[in-house]
């Protein structure tokens, strides 16, 4: 008797497009955990041995662990399918996160207290509300996603992007241009073009090799540095860091505020990353994503790691370079014994800061852009709105910042000083407060008003009258009556919006090339909100999302182009 069982195909832990695959990431995931090292060190002035005693070797075992946990995945839905070709998912810390506990976090605490380990466990404790948010959220993303406008949630991504992603590299870079502006012109080549490299060289090692000869070759960089760094070397593994995290905790409601919108977002953004997976052909299941988020979140705040990893933007790219599923692991692997045998001082000696900031910058101009791309040409107003808290965030910070290293604050100088020599500083004080949420809520009702949805926009004038009202948003902690006249003008806004719905104009008619956009990023239309359901739905027992996200996966870097990215 013939046997009709399809043969098992075989399932290596490694091929020659993961080698590529595995420089390209890995580079991409060493530029992130450098990045992450200065700040600590150089912004919040935390000691070496909390940073690389403490917090890297934390980071490790969350990379190590999120990584290897992919690579099952990705092994698990190649045997059921009976594939060779399945790319696990990228994972990293995440770069709108590091920047953001950083310095909206972080460091307003260490300039008021002086005090770098309380900085630090507000920091813990902020990484801890974000993966609870992300864990709820396998359960309720969809839903949120749902009603919640793309231009809203994008809108607000690129304000992170153009601020406190872009603007400080961006500053780093013009300091040391020479150094810096060659290997941006090679990261912009090679990324936003189908250009390679002969022998098809990862250009994000090219880059910042570039970048490292021109620094030594000119002189910036020190011998002697790299020899002090290569004493500092010794193996550092992390233990629980319970009471420095309980510490944090014990003042939660600040962190809210900020952590309550990422957590949103984290979730959010995981779900496009995930249908960006499956229109490449590997469909994976939503919730085991958000849920393997969500604990790598947790587990490295209760180790000491105040940075949330996450899925990173990218699997086409990742896939169409020859990855599968040995690149995510060994990265996971090498970036782990790196931070464990503390060799970032090391690293941070030989590579020029301004060899490493220009791709920062790059991430922070494809986030801005994909904001404008993936949203209706309609709804550009609404995605400029949500952009606008988070400016206000940045530029208040700058403020704050510059008074402080003179000795003074805006109190002390007061607003009137301030206002008098053009500085509207209190009222960008109070638009920047919870900015991220903000930038959700006001993106959202314009573009509920551009789409003559009234009621929505209505109904979401109405929660930002709440937010404010508590101080989630436009406050400077989380009160009852935190400010009381920014709810009242939200409120104000939700009477109107709701006057002119009783008026029952028909909603804005789409152009053909929105519907095409919303349809192949799995959202509903303004004119049919109910012809689509959310773009990723699963089951707890299978590797499967329905999603036609084809434009998704383009801008998570295109199936011809080697992303260097991070979400």
């Amino acid at each position: 008797m013939v046997s009709t069982k399809p043969s098992v195909v075989p399932l290596p832990y490694w091929v020659r497009g993961d080698t590529n695959a595995f420089f390209g990431f890995g580079v991409n995931v060493l530029v992130n955990v450098l990045t992450l090292t200065g700040l600590c060190l150089f912004v919040v002035n935390l000691p070496e041995r909390e940073v690389f005693g403490t917090i890297l070797p934390a980071l490790g075992i969350a990379l190590v662990a999120g990584n290897i946990y992919y690579t099952h995945l990705a092994r698990r839905l190649a045997r059921r399918e009976n594939r060779t070709d399945v790319t696990a998912l990228p994972y990293g810390p995440s770069v709108p996160h590091m920047f953001i506990v950083i310095f909206v976090i972080m460091l307003p605490i260490y300039l008021s207290t002086g005090d770098a380990v309380r900085a630090w466990q507000a920091g813990m404790a902020w990484a801890f509300i974000i993966g609870v948010i992300v864990l709820i959220g396998a359960f309720v993303g969809p839903y949120i996603r749902r009603y919640t406008p793309r231009a809203a949630l994008l809108g607000t991504l690129a304000g992170i992007s153009i601020t406190f992603i872009s603007m400080n590299p961006a500053g780093q870079m013009w300091r040391m241009a020479w150094i810096a502006l060659p290997v941006l012109a090679l990261l912009l080549i090679g990324l936003l073009t189908d250009v390679k490299l002969p022998f098809n060289f990862p250009i994000g090692l090219a880059a910042l090799l570039l970048g490292t000869a021109i620094g030594w070759i000119g002189g910036a960089m020190s011998v002697p540095d790299v020899t002090a760094a290569a004493r500092d070397i010794a193996f550092a593994f992390p233990t629980f860091q319970l009471d420095l995290l309980w510490s944090g905790l014990s003042d939660m409601a600040p962190l809210l505020a900020t952590a309550i919108p990422l957590g949103v977002y984290n979730f959010t953004e995981a779900m496009t990353n995930v249908e960006s997976a499956a229109t490449a052909g590997d469909n994976y299941n939503l919730r085991s994503v958000l849920l393997a988020d969500g604990a790598g979140a947790v587990i490295g705040s209760a180790l000491g790691s105040p940075f949330p990893p996450a899925v990173y933007v990218g699997h086409p790219g990742w896939k169409a370079a020859g990855g599968r599923t040995g690149y995510s692991m060994a990265t996971g692997i090498v970036i782990a014994l790196l931070c464990f045998l503390g060799m970032f001082s090391l690293l941070g000696a030989i590579f020029p800061t301004a060899a490493i900031v220009p791709i920062l910058l790059y991430i922070g101009l494809l986030i801005g852009a994909q904001a404008f791309q993936a949203t209706p040409r309609a709804h550009a107003a609404a995605v400029v709105a949500a952009l606008i808290p988070n400016i206000a965030a940045w530029a208040t910070g700058q403020m704050n910042n510059a008074l402080a290293a003179a000795g003074t604050t805006a109190a002390e100088v007061g607003n009137e000083a301030l206002a008098g020599a053009g500085v509207v500083y209190d009222g960008l004080r109070i638009l920047g407060e919870g900015a991220i949420l903000a930038g959700l809520v006001l993106g959202a009702i314009v573009a509920f008003i551009i789409d003559k949805r009234f009621v929505h926009a209505a109904v979401f004038a109405a929660s930002g009258a709440v937010l404010a009202f508590i101080g989630l948003i436009h406050g400077e902690e989380v009160q009852w009556n935190a400010n009381g006249q920014v709810a009242l003008g939200y409120l104000f806004v939700a009477v109107i919006c709701g006057i002119f719905a009783l008026g029952k104009y028909p909603p804005r008619v789409p152009d053909p090339e929105e519907i095409e956009l919303d349809r192949l990023h799995g959202a509903s239309t303004p004119a049919a909100p109910a012809a689509a359901a959310p773009a990723a739905t699963d089951s707890a027992a299978g590797d499967s999302t329905a999603t036609d996200s084809a434009a998704a996966g383009g801008a998570a870097g295109g199936e011809k182009r080697e992303p260097a990215v991070s979400s």
